[in-house]
Order: C-alpha cells, then structure tokens, then sequence
C-alpha cells in the first residue's frame, strides 16, 4: 500500500523549461506531486537530499554542478530515485554515461508535454513496483519475525532428534539467532510429574498457563547459571539445551530448577540431563542420554533430577526371572490363595527392583508377570470376570507408572484375581452342597454317608465333608439325621405308624428310631404325636 504520492522535482537552469513542466501538465490527475524545483545542481541537490523524490527530472549541464555529478549523488542519497535527464543532441555522450551511472532514462530537448508525461509515468509505474516489492518484502520479514519463535522451536527439536553437519548445523542455529554459542552443551528433559493422571483432564487454558509458568521458570533458573534455551516438544515435555561444560554444574541447575517449580507452582518436575556435547551435531547423543536418565524416576516417583553422568557405568546387570519362582506364584493365584501369592508376588517383585535395574527392563519383566497372571484368571474365570483387569493393564502400560504405582497394580492383580476365584469357588460350592442337600432328602430311604453324598457330587469324601459344613453349617450326617427327623415329624402327623416310619427313613430298628427321635427332638414318636394333636384339636 502506498504511503503517500509519488513525488518529483524538475532541475534545470532554463526557466521556461521547468514552468512548462511543473505549471502546463496536470501532475496531480496522474497521481504525482510537484516537490520543487531548482536551477542548478547544488540547489538541485539540496533540494532531493530535504524532499526525497521519488522522480527527478533533470538537465545534464548546468552552472555549479552538472547532471552526471548530481546524478551520481542523487543515486548515492537514494538508489531507488528515478532520474531522468533532458539533454540536447550535442549532450549524447554524457546523456550515455549518465545512464551507465543508473540514470533511468532520458529526454532529448526540444519534448512535448505528452512526451514528458510518458517517460514520467514510465518512471513512476517503476517506483510503484518498487514500492510495492519493498512493501512484500517488509511483510515477509514481518512474518518471519513473528514466526521465528516457532521456527526455532522446529529447529531445536529437529536437531536433538537427527544428528547433523557441525559447520551446517552452526550456520542454520545463527540464522535462527539462539542466544548462545553452538558448543559445549548439555540436554536436559524435562516433564510434569504425574500429568496424565493429575492434570491432563484440566481447561485447556490452565494446562497452557502451567506449561507458560514451567518454562518461564526453567528459563529464569536457568540465566542465573549459564546461557540456554528452552522449548516444548511434546504435550508433557519440555527440553532444555544448556551451555556447560561441568556435569556437575548442569545437575545443579537441574536441582535448582525442581525446587523453584516446587516453590512457584502447584506441581513437581522430573528432570534427565545428558552429557556434554561439544557441538550440535552431538546434540542428539546428548538427548537419548538425557532420556535414559529421565527413565530413572520409575524409581523415585519424580520431583528429582537423574544425571546420566551418575548413572553410567553404574546400572547393573537386570536379574535373571525366575520362572520357577513364578510359576510358584501362579500355582497360589490358582488356587486363589491371597496371603500365599502375594507374599509370592512380593518376595518375586523385591529381588527384581533389587540394584535399580535399568527401568524398561523392569517395566516389561512386570508387565510380563501382569499378563500371565491374566491368562491364569482367565482358566479359572469366565472373561465377563476378568475384562476389567485385561483393560486396566493395557491402560496403565502406556501410562508410564512409577514403581510403587506398577507395583501397587500387581498387588490389587492379585488381590481382585483371588477374590474373584474365591467367589466363583463359593458359587461353585452352594450349588454342588444344594445338589446335594436335595439329593439327600430325596434319598431319605436309602442307607446314605457321606462318601456316597460325594461320589454324586464328583468330589473326595474330605473336600466334601469340608464344604458342605462350611456352606450349611453341620456336617453331612447331622444334615442327614436332621433332614429323616423332619419327615417323621410329617409322617406322625400324618398317622403312620412308628414301625412304617422307621422302615421308611431306613432305621433298621423301631427301638433306634425312638432314640434318635427322643434325642432330636426331646420326645418320643408317641409323646410328639400326642403333643401335636393336642394343639390342634383341643
């Protein structure tokens, strides 16, 4: 968009020249403004260096100074100035070397007024395009400018990702002004503690003003140390590349960094340091190294700093899983004996964390363990029974928990897994003991134990005599005496007589059955006859 209009100054020493220029030709109809004129070409001069025309129109010999000279330093004041000179035809050799000089274009005297105007307007639709060129090109830059942030922040995250030529990559990090030197630089990651299960299901403006506070806090803290730059690579994460070269210095800016976040906000950090790079295209070893060390709050459960430098050299060998010692634990899930597994699962889960194994090794050995654990529930339970666990452990696997939080998810495995076993045993029992329960009373007759009661339900004569005192609270016999006494109470009543009664309910004796009866009952057959008449018919 043009500013303002198109300006132009007539210098020549002749007078009636510039008045048929300036006063006969409708300047403004073509969009151009009159700025002054001049007769020579100090005055000429002076007069381009106060109005800053955008076309001169000028005579190539004059008192003082000539057009080539002031055509020279008007180019040199302005370069994008459109000079055009009016010369005679004995002046071709300078009109020649004016334009050598950059003039635009030139008039041969005598000229038209319509011959003036078109080499004018000529000049001007050039200024024009020029302004408009000038105009785009400020825009861009404008752009740039607004977007460079977020271009360095692509740069930065490319360049810790995928190693890169030293000499190229400085040219690009100048380019993209990072407000430090390319060398001797350390990586540290850095990510909100427990943000998915705390935080990730917050207004979106209050996760951003966390990660704004996070990072103008990372930048701070790290200022008052060392020269850096900080940028968000992911929802959750924030990297830090920092200009050290003491590992020692880094673990302290990181330390640093924990407690101020502690101190300003209402969350805690985890921090990974990588070490020393000594220039950017050893950047991504730096990261990855900085990424193994961040790994290392499975451990601790965050608001800490792990340094790779302290790490290296010192991870041991994983342990060696004991299959024996699970298959062990397995067995006692099976049986759905809790106090048995999980002092199993505890005992398996203290010799792996043992030495604080490299965490991924940790993580999949226990997930491992989780899904046999599941493939054992899902043989003793139906899937309806076990789906919920199923989900929660694929759920959790991709939430990167800490160790109490991995290891509190096998214990409730094994919790919820024996209680649910225990249910479907109990299930299994009251039907197998109600089986049983109609089964002696249908068999009242019979001469019936406890051994016959379970081979119909398929079961060892102990079991079954455990189970069934467990659910119906007597054994099998008293079950059994109770069941022939209730149906000779019915049979008196109905006035059979003992004998029948007895023979019926498999007593081989009259004098047995009495006994039982009396024993049971606290009367004899007769006695309880008599009593129950007695109520009923007064």
């Amino acid at each position: 968009m043009i500013e303002r209009p198109i300006r132009l100054c007539v210098i020549d020493d002749i007078s009636s020249v510039v008045e048929m220029i300036t006063s006969r030709i409708d300047w403004t109809s073509h969009g151009i403004e009159v700025a002054g004129t001049a007769g020579s070409g100090v005055d000429g001069l002076r007069l381009v260096e106060e109005m800053r025309p955008d076309i001169v129109l000028t005579d190539i010999r004059m008192p003082k100074m000539d057009g080539l000279e002031m055509t020279a330093r008007i180019l040199q004041l302005d370069p994008y100035c459109k000079v055009v000179i009016l010369s005679g035809f004995t002046d071709f050799a300078y009109t020649q070397q004016a334009i050598r000089l950059g003039a635009f274009d030139f008039m041969q005297k005598p000229f038209s007024r319509a011959e003036i105007v078109k080499v004018v307007l000529k000049a001007k639709e050039a200024r024009e395009g020029e302004r408009r060129n000038l105009i785009e090109v400020h825009e861009m830059e404008k752009r740039l400018k607004e977007s460079m942030p977020l271009l360095r922040q692509e740069y930065l995250n490319t360049l810790v990702h995928h190693r890169t030529d030293a000499r190229q990559g400085e040219s690009r990090w100048r380019y993209f002004q990072i407000p430090l030197e390319p060398r001797q630089l350390v990586a540290m990651i850095v990510e909100i503690d427990r943000f998915d299960s705390d935080y990730a299901m917050l207004p979106i403006h209050e996760v951003e003003l966390m990660r704004f506070a996070m990072q103008n806090i990372l930048e701070e803290t790290i200022g008052m140390f060392t020269q850096g730059v900080v940028f968000r690579e992911a929802n959750n994460r924030h990297v830090c590349i920092i200009h050290c070269d003491d590992p020692e210095l880094a673990s302290r800016i990181a330390d640093r960094c924990c407690a101020h976040i502690a101190q300003y906000t209402r969350f805690t950090i985890s921090i990974g340091i990588g070490m020393m790079a000594d220039d950017i295209s050893q950047l991504p070893d730096s990261y990855e190294q900085a990424l193994h060390a961040f790994s290392y709050h499975f451990y601790t459960g965050g608001n800490g700093a792990f340094s790779f430098a302290h790490i290296a050299g010192t991870d041991k060998e994983p342990p060696r899983f004991a299959p024996a010692a699970a298959q062990e634990l397995l067995f006692a899930l099976r049986s759905g004996n809790h106090d048995k597994s999980s002092g199993l699962l505890a005992q398996l889960l203290n010799d792996l964390f043992a030495g604080t194994p490299k965490p991924d090794y940790v993580i999949s050995v226990c997930y491992e363990l989780a899904f046999m654990m599941l493939r054992v529930l899902l043989e003793k339970l139906p899937y309806e029974q076990v789906g919920d666990l199923e989900q929660r452990i694929r759920e959790n696997k991709a939430a990167e928990l800490t160790m109490q939080e991995l290891r509190h998810l096998l214990d409730d495995l094994c919790l919820k897994g024996c209680e649910r076993i225990e249910m479907q045993r109990t299930s299994e029992s009251e039907f197998i003991v109600r089986k049983s329960m109609q089964y002696i009373r249908d068999n009242l007759k019979m001469p019936l134990t406890v051994e016959q009661c379970a081979r119909q339900a398929n079961l060892s004569a102990g079991y079954f005599a455990n189970v069934f005192k467990k659910m119906v609270g007597m054994t099998v016999q008293q079950f059994i005496t109770q069941e022939r006494i209730e149906r000779a109470k019915q049979m008196l009543i109905d006035n059979y007589q003992v004998q029948e009664i007895a023979e019926a309910l498999s007593y081989e004796h009259r004098r047995y059955f009495s006994e039982v009866f009396k024993k049971v009952t606290g009367m004899t057959p007769s006695e309880f006859r008599q009593a129950y008449l007695g109520k009923i018919e007064p």
